[in-house]
């Protein structure tokens, strides 16, 4: 017998000493790295969850900023500097936000001095271009107009925010089909957009105050001249190897025609 009145028992010692082995071995078990990983993992994630849309709202607040300034500067330095004097039509210019009319890769690219690609063998016309073209259809808000050559649906917007109506065809389907998805996003009402042969015009609306063509044919269409109102007005471009940008007026005695400068432009396109 032990002072204090224990006994000694080497049972009782040998199953203390079995537990303490097993109580080791299972701490040495326990995934004690896996779970501070996990605990400090979400102590990182949650806060950084919690600021993602901030910290996305702020860079879209960048973009947004970027673009504006973009703009700003293509409407002075390619536009008015050029001699578009209209102010509606520069107006429309300061609002409308071109990089949205082109692929995501090229929104960066949007606001330069010159044409860029839409798919589909198509360009966006260059600023300036479009601007001219705008200008020259002497636009009033009563007006409706006929757009031939929908593309990204870019001329389409500029030409809404200063016409009552615009008609607008695009002979291949996949832009027709996106830039009416785009224009209605956008929240443009007065564009109604059709997939359909440009050469043709749009009869069921005509005849049209203004007709414009982003596209160049060999000769102007027939059919164009005769769906312009008396004292319409007709912005196209004309030509093979070499076109010229026209302007042709509808008077009650014929057509007077007007070249105005040498251009560059997709081929129309006829259906088969």
């Amino acid at each position: 017998m032990q002072p204090g009145g224990h006994r000694f028992d080497p049972v009782h010692l040998h199953q203390n000493f079995y537990f303490m082995y097993s109580l080791q071995d299972k701490l040495s078990r326990f995934p004690f790295d896996e779970m501070r990983s996990r605990i400090f993992g979400k102590i990182i994630v949650l806060p950084f969850l919690l600021i993602f849309p901030q910290l996305a709202a702020c860079a879209q607040e960048n973009d947004d900023a970027l673009f504006a300034q973009m703009r700003k500067d293509m409407v002075h330095e390619q536009i008015i500097a050029r001699g578009i004097k209209e102010e509606k039509v520069i107006a429309a210019f300061r609002k409308v936000e071109r990089h949205k009319f082109v692929p995501e890769n090229l929104q960066r690219s949007a606001y330069e001095d010159h044409p860029l690609p839409i798919g589909y063998e198509q360009t966006i016309s260059q600023p300036y271009i479009v601007a001219l073209m705008t200008e020259l259809a002497r636009l009033k808000p009563e007006d409706r107009v006929l757009e031939i050559g929908t593309g990204s649906g870019y001329q389409a917007a500029i030409l809404a925010e200063i016409a009552k109506q615009v008609y607008t065809i695009e002979i291949l389907k996949p832009l027709a089909e996106s830039s009416q998805k785009r224009l209605k996003e956008l929240g443009y009402k007065n564009i109604q957009v059709k997939w359909g042969d440009g050469y043709l015009g749009w009869e069921e609306f005509a005849p049209f105050d203004v007709i414009i063509v982003t596209a160049a044919p060999d000769e102007v269409p027939r059919a164009l001249v005769e769906q312009l109102k008396t004292g319409g007005r007709l912005v196209i471009p004309v030509g093979e190897s070499f076109q010229e940008l026209k302007l042709i007026t509808k008077t009650k005695d014929g057509i007077k025609e007007k070249s105005i400068i040498p251009v560059r432009f997709v081929p129309m396109i006829k259906s088969k």
